[in-house]
């Protein structure tokens, strides 16, 4: 089969198109005939790039839509035919392993598209406002870098929800495309001078969540926009920056609570458990069509580095997605 990996050469990531064997599925483990996955920012930065030798290859790829073509040993609930969606390494490849517990059932009413573009975004949005950020009807949240692939789609489960959405983007026509997705303030800007704003739209309350999709260069100002008992999720740093000065004082006196989004380090029982919940609390609103995914632009499989290239120039609003040949 075809498959792309990503080489560490020189402290750069290169894609790699390759003919590698079709994997077998092993205990717990489906096989998936790729039909469609997506493209996501954090895999392409060099520091989270293949460990070992210089020229490691790793599989690229982190999620993906498809049908369930063989099961492995003790797999209960999944059956060949079955259209699925999840997270799984080697995404970008005619067939690839995920694991049962990580794969979940595919909505009638999606396309193959719409549905590579779920598992790690909106996973990544679920954790933040409801698994850490306990939010609720009514909260307001604001999303530094809110035209981002989770951005958009903390904006939509938010707006789901019934929350108020305050979003930063360098890109005014940016901000007028997610007016359509119920952004209720869009804050034209690529710095750390919104707080104003914010405030204006909170009647000085301040935000009750905080997501930060930018980075260091506006961390700070994302901890003054926070309400009392207000919560800042940490999810990006698109800026390169990684250090920023932390008010002890407002983080003591308003009860500030400071909470990061990786899978780094979940152990698999802690994966599991999410997908878990965010089924069940998520997938019925993609199936009924209130949350649709925003889908920005299709490539085909051997334009995959075309599509790269795109959001690393920040050419898109949402997902960038790889539609299989097949």
């Amino acid at each position: 089969m075809q498959a792309y990996s990503l080489r560490s050469t020189n402290g750069q990531l290169a894609l790699e198109l390759t003919d590698a064997p079709q994997p077998v599925p092993q205990s717990g483990q489906v096989l998936v005939r790729v039909c469609a996955s997506s493209l996501n920012r954090g895999e392409f930065i060099p520091r989270h790039g293949p460990g070992g030798k210089p020229g490691t290859l790793k599989p690229a790829g982190n999620e993906a839509a498809g049908e369930v073509v063989a099961v492995g040993p003790d797999v209960r609930g999944l059956k060949t035919g079955d259209r699925v969606m999840g997270r799984c390494p080697g995404a970008f490849a005619q067939y690839c392993l995920m694991d049962q517990r990580e794969a979940m059932p595919v909505p009638a009413a999606l396309s193959w598209e719409e549905a590579a573009a779920i598992p790690l975004v909106f996973m990544v949005a679920y954790d933040m406002l409801v698994a850490q950020g306990r939010m609720a009807a009514g909260e307001s949240l604001l999303v530094a870098g809110v035209s981002s692939g989770v951005g958009v789609a903390s904006l939509q489960m938010a707006k789901a929800m019934g929350i108020k959405v305050i979003g930063t983007s360098g890109s005014p026509e940016k901000l007028g495309r997610l007016d359509a997705l119920g952004l209720d303030v869009g804050i034209c800007t690529r710095g750390a001078d919104f707080l104003q704003a914010v405030m204006a739209a909170t009647d000085s309350k301040g935000v009750d969540l905080a997501v930060n999709a930018v980075g260091g260069t506006v961390f700070a100002e994302c901890l003054r926009a926070l309400a009392y008992e207000g919560r800042l999720a940490m999810v990006g740093y698109v800026d390169g920056v990684l250090e920023s000065r932390i008010d002890l004082d407002a983080l003591h006196a308003r009860r500030l609570t400071l909470f990061g989004v990786s899978n780094k380090f979940r152990t698999t029982g802690q994966r599991a458990a999410l997908v878990r919940q965010f089924s069940a609390d998520m997938l019925p609103m993609f199936a009924d069509g209130r949350i649709k995914p925003l889908v920005d632009k299709v490539y085909a499989f051997d334009q995959l580095p075309a599509a790269r290239s795109c959001m690393e120039a920040d050419l898109h609003v949402g997902k960038i997605v790889i539609r299989m040949p097949n």
